[in-house]
């Protein structure tokens, strides 16, 4: 199966697996890699929102035909209104043309002759046990059901500029959604209950852990994106137009100020660790945690005590700073103190260097030309100031991977090449899954290996055998209760009562809360 590249909006190409190409609805368009593309080592993005171009329309439309599908252009041949036709290429000028639609609100009847809850879900069953060609002839062919409403099952709104068109135009539009559902990894059915969730904590010996922020929020570390206590809500007053540009590496090469003015806020804190960390560290003492891959930058891993054998760090971390100039190399720490005071930490070999040229009282150096010869200075032209550069020290910066920077390679080596065969439990822990290629992991493991999700909101882009919904040192201090593990911490009460209801309508989705909180 190919890879493939992605084309970002902001127009850089990274690559990457046929899955996340093929999971994501995002604004990105996918082509062919070269040959001889690494796969896995990738640009770090935000998985955004569906916007297509006319390439991928005619790539579309080739999937609809080889389904038995018409494409859109049949439609507009066949004598669909013009200005109908028209919104195919509103599709790709407008943002959000196609809405993806939650189970909740498919459950909740939020959206007019849709597909009830149970309906989608025995439609995604029987996709995955016939496959796609089968399931539109069973379907489509036979007229069971229109394409318009079958998209709903499939979590996609039928656009409002088709209102009123033929059903046939729904076509290309299905064709998205089947494509989309088959490339998901499929729940496994066997695994459901809270009981199963320990079950497998005791059966598995080679456990995959993906952690994101939401491990250490009870830390007072804020997570990105949750809503008016993330850090991005927080960063209005930086005026950027999008707050995760204080993340871009051009923006940190234009004005490291910018950076800088919130390090601060998730600078690690000394040796502190959380239950979620101590129970990721009960697993590695155990024998059961095959690799804790964390997309945190805090280092806080390395407190708990897990060990670095045991740890790939997805996006870098505070733990060592490198600068941006001559490559000097600290320890975190050396730069902590003036992170901590919000200022910008410069390179102290860059100033002993510096300081050594024994620079002019002005603090001048003429530039050579580019046979290596001292350019004349023109005193009397003003405008031959840019014939001379002030010498300044490199800007120390922590070694995590800002948007825009390649993961470390250990990331995709380490997981294809090792883990990916070895692994039998993956448990995802305190993260949306919302930044590739991370977000990919879960489908990159074979898809009959049970996976856990434990966060405070559950995921629809990535389907999860047990959904643990709540606060992640909550849910982990259940589980090693009911496991029977002595998971000691001081922020767990002697006397903690949890709660755990399931949702309505989900047999493998839990909701875990702290009696009287």
């Amino acid at each position: 199966m190919p890879d493939f590249f992605i084309l970002s909006a902001t127009e850089r190409v990274v690559s990457v697996t046929p899955w996340l190409a093929s999971q994501t609805p995002a604004k990105w368009i996918w082509y062919q890699p070269r040959k001889g593309e690494d796969s896995l080592q990738t640009s770090m993005f935000e998985v955004g929102s569906a916007d297509m171009e006319m390439e991928e329309q005619y790539r579309l439309e080739e999937e609809a035909s080889s389904l038995g599908l018409r494409p859109m252009s049949s439609d507009i041949e066949s004598g669909w209104d013009d200005d109908d036709a028209d919104g195919w290429d509103d599709l790709s000028d407008c943002d959000g043309e196609i809405q993806l639609l939650r189970d909740e609100e498919i459950r909740d009847g939020l959206v007019p002759d849709a597909c009830t809850l149970e309906e989608a879900t025995a439609y995604r069953q029987r996709l995955h046990e016939i496959g796609k060609a089968a399931f539109v002839e069973e379907t489509i062919i036979r007229e069971t059901i229109t394409a318009k409403k079958l998209c709903t099952a499939f979590g996609i709104a039928p656009p409002a500029f088709l209102e009123g068109a033929p059903d046939e135009a729904y076509h290309s539009l299905l064709a998205i959604a089947l494509s989309r559902e088959f490339s998901r990894r499929p729940k496994l059915p066997q695994y459901n209950t809270i009981d199963d969730a320990v079950r497998l904590l005791h059966e598995s010996k080679n456990i995959i852990v993906l952690t994101g922020a939401g491990i250490s929020t009870s830390l007072g570390i804020p997570d990105f994106r949750s809503k008016d206590t993330g850090l991005y809500s927080k960063l209005a007053h930086l005026g950027l137009s999008d707050p995760q540009e204080v993340f871009d590496i051009h923006v940190f090469k234009e004005d490291p100020s910018i950076f800088f003015s919130i390090a601060k806020d998730i600078l690690p804190m000394e040796k502190k660790w959380s239950p979620t960390h101590g129970f990721i560290r009960l697993l590695q003492d155990k024998g059961k945690l095959l690799t804790n891959y964390t997309q945190n930058i805090d280092n806080i891993e390395a407190n708990a005590g897990v060990s670095p054998e045991k740890i790939v760090q997805c996006h870098g971390s505070f733990a060592t700073a490198t600068c941006v100039k001559c490559q000097f190399k600290v320890a975190g720490e050396a730069i902590f103190g003036e992170v901590r005071e919000g200022n910008i930490p410069y390179c102290t070999a860059c100033k002993d260097r510096i300081a050594a040229e024994g620079l002019k009282s002005q603090g001048l150096k003429r530039k050579r030309s580019s046979n290596g010869q001292q350019k004349d200075r023109k005193v009397s032209d003003s405008s031959d100031e840019d014939d001379y550069e002030i010498p300044t020290p490199g800007v120390m910066k922590p070694d995590i991977t800002f948007f825009g920077e390649d993961l470390p390679d250990e990331f995709g080596q380490r997981l294809l090449h090792h883990d990916r065969e070895l692994a039998d439990l993956v448990i995802v822990i305190g993260t949306s899954l919302k930044v590739a290629p991370v977000a990919e992991v879960p489908g990159v493991i074979p898809r009959n290996v049970p996976q856990i999700y434990i966060s405070r909101t559950p995921v629809t882009h990535t389907e999860f055998d047990i959904d643990l919904l709540g606060d992640c040192d909550v849910v982990v201090s259940e589980l090693s209760r009911r496991a029977g593990w002595d998971l000691q911490h001081h922020m767990i009460p002697d006397d903690e009562k949890v709660d755990i209801t399931p949702v309505e309508g989900y047999e493998s989705r839990h909701v875990f809360k702290v009696v009287g909180a």
